[in-house]
């Protein structure tokens, strides 16, 4: 059973009801149906970022995520952070008034600067933390490029192997350029001898993301989490199911 109903969705947030559709397909498929976690975004602010925030490219993402947290999680909301050099924000992204949200706040935020996926990954491990939460948690990383401090990145992500966050990465761009080839390296980093289980997952979502059809999205966003699940469990990680 979703953790929001169908109906409490169409009241609060008529916009995703096909979308929250697509994700309980997605969800059954893999075998998560009823399975209860938090869900984070975290969104790249980077300058090469600017057209997918002009176009409402990252606005659809964010919708479609809030659209899957409502079956992992009955709070209604998903906390998003953005982040450039360092991190710019931290905000939630709320069933009611989601429309528009995520371009209000970005256009506030000011300059965009580089990409630093370690301060991004800081944020979310500290929010989880302060958080008290006791289920996994899905963390959705959306970037159109590497990050300027690659060993950074890699640390943090080895290090959050002991947590209940499972990351999986998702590349905005040209699914041949190298920019993604710091992504191919982090998803395939050894286990166990860089990091206790695989903690992340990496996908394409090409240069025009906001076409990938809800389906396909959905199966790349949950894909590789039962694995991880089974994994964090036999390694105390995450209590049983």
């Amino acid at each position: 059973m979703a953790a929001i109903s169908l109906s409490k969705l169409e009241e609060t947030a008529p916009a995703l009801v096909a979308p929250y559709r697509s994700a309980g397909v997605s969800l059954r498929k893999h075998g998560l149906d009823g399975l209860r976690a938090a869900v984070y975004l975290v969104l790249d602010r980077s300058g090469s970022m600017r057209p997918y925030y002009r176009d409402g490219t990252v606005q659809a993402l964010a919708d479609r995520v809030l659209g899957l947290s409502a079956h992992l999680d009955d709070d209604g909301r998903v906390p998003v952070v953005f982040f450039s050099t360092d991190v710019d924000a931290v905000a939630d992204l709320s069933l009611a008034g989601h429309e528009g949200r995520i371009a209000r706040i970005a256009a506030g935020l000011g300059h965009m600067g580089r990409t630093s996926y370690h301060a991004a990954m800081d944020a979310v491990i500290d929010h989880y933390l302060d958080s008290g939460a006791t289920d996994p948690a899905l963390v959705v990383f959306q970037t159109d490029g590497g990050p300027a401090e690659k060993l950074a990145a890699e640390r943090y992500l080895c290090k959050a192997a002991r947590l209940p966050l499972f990351w999986q990465f998702i590349g905005f761009g040209d699914p041949g350029s190298r920019q993604f080839d710091f992504l191919r390296r982090l998803d395939d980093l050894a286990v166990p001898g860089r990091r206790i289980v695989d903690n992340a997952g990496f996908f394409h979502a090409g240069p025009a993301p906001d076409r990938m059809p809800d389906a396909d999205l959905y199966d790349r966003l949950v894909g590789d989490f039962p694995a991880w699940l089974t994994a964090a469990r036999s390694h105390g990680i995450v209590a049983p199911a």
